[in-house]
């Protein structure tokens, strides 16, 4: 793990290709990036620029052609045996068999934490994303919104001090979306110790109203075109919709 002076995650001089009928294909060239304890850095470019790969290059679901790359001060490799990180996608991705309740304690189980213990974190977690009132109802049984909130449960049942998200409110209408970002800035803004959050979106202004810094990145080969600080007061919460400066920047 690291320490406070550590950055979260440290890439330098990342470069990701794949293989394709028609010769290599470059995803990411040369990305240079830190996150610091507790920041949230969102990722913001076209489509196809590398967003996710990145994302997933830091989860170790994806190893880099070139370059270095270090989270919480260790291999990413080794983050992800450790269980450093929770991570969220476009889809909930539930267990359709299992309970909401059960579906958050999957990290727990896989931990081997004895169930008295896991069935309680599972309790405080779904009490954290306000879901307590439907610990024991299947996911066919829940709205979109609904089921990404279990999945972001889930995501924090072990207390990580990373979270990876993957454009987690991309597939839901205005309104939940909206209220789901709210509900993001506000858990932010009370875990302890603060976690480091990378988030990959394709809506500036969700990147505005929820990160610390908004780095761009340009169309494939994805590179780093700008790294810009989000001057907003944390904690964010729903009054910040109305703030100008929020809109100032949108704009």
């Amino acid at each position: 793990m690291s320490d406070s002076a550590t950055p979260a995650v440290l890439l330098d001089a990342v470069s990701k290709h794949f293989a394709t009928p028609n010769g290599p294909l470059v995803a990411l060239a040369q990305v240079s990036l830190a996150v610091a304890p507790g920041e949230v850095l969102a990722l913001v470019g076209p489509s196809g620029c590398g967003k996710s790969t990145l994302l997933r290059l830091v989860a170790d679901l994806e190893q880099p052609d070139a370059g270095t790359l270090q989270v919480l001060g260790q291999s990413a490799a080794m983050a992800r045996q450790q269980r450093a990180y929770g991570m969220v996608f476009q889809a909930p991705t539930l267990l359709a068999w299992r309970s909401a309740a059960a579906n958050v304690a999957i990290p727990l189980e896989l931990a081997h934490m004895p169930r008295a213990e896991r069935e309680a974190r599972a309790a405080t977690l779904l009490r954290f994303v306000g879901m307590a009132q439907f610990a024991s109802a299947y996911p066919h049984q829940l709205s979109g919104g609904m089921q990404q909130r279990i999945a972001f449960a889930r995501a924090l049942a072990l207390a990580p001090p990373l979270l990876l998200l993957d454009e987690p409110f991309a597939a839901l209408d205005e309104l939940t979306r909206e209220q789901l970002q709210v509900d993001l800035a506000t858990l932010l803004g009370i875990l302890e110790p603060p976690v480091s959050v990378i988030l990959v979106t394709h809506s500036l202004s969700e990147a505005i109203f929820l990160a610390d810094h908004i780095a761009i990145l340009t169309p494939r080969p994805g590179r780093i075109a700008a790294l810009l600080p989000v001057p907003l007061p944390r904690p964010r919460g729903a009054a910040l919709r109305d703030d100008p400066r929020l809109h100032a920047l949108v704009a």
